[in-house]
């Protein structure tokens, strides 16, 4: 795995929402974590790609990916939890997809698949009022 450089992160701290008490409207636990994946220096530009498409809503418009925690009431465990999230975003990233290979169904499905059609049709037929004679 691609060990990201310190220089690279930015940390920002907030007041985190929800129950605390009085310490919650005082005490900035929750962490923001700002990684600009476009301005990396050391990841390759595919696992760059992979990494904005697997952040979905997490990265913004200029390439920066955008991490908040808040889930503890200590703000390096936040710290810990934000960086750990960006660490297996980057390694699910580094892991190129595994290459689909095209599969065609069995002689024997497609004829199951048949048997169920004509077997549905025929309750469906059995529905329908009978046809006006003439």
């Amino acid at each position: 795995m691609t060990e990201i450089p310190h220089d690279e992160l930015e940390y920002e701290f907030l007041r985190a929402s929800g129950p605390g008490g009085q310490n919650v409207n005082k005490v900035e636990t929750a962490v923001r974590l700002r990684f600009d994946v476009r301005a990396s220096r050391v990841l390759p530009e595919a696992v760059k790609l992979r990494l904005l498409a697997l952040a979905g809503r997490r990265a913004t418009r200029d390439g920066v990916i955008v991490i908040v925690g808040r889930r503890f009431r200590e703000r390096e465990k936040n710290r810990i939890d934000v960086l750990l999230r960006l660490e297996g975003l980057v390694e699910r990233a580094e892991r190129p997809p595994r290459r689909r290979r095209a599969t065609a169904p069995s002689r024997a499905a497609r004829l199951r698949r048949r048997k169920s059609k004509a077997r549905r049709a025929e309750t469906k037929a059995g529905r329908r009022p009978p046809a006006p004679e003439e």
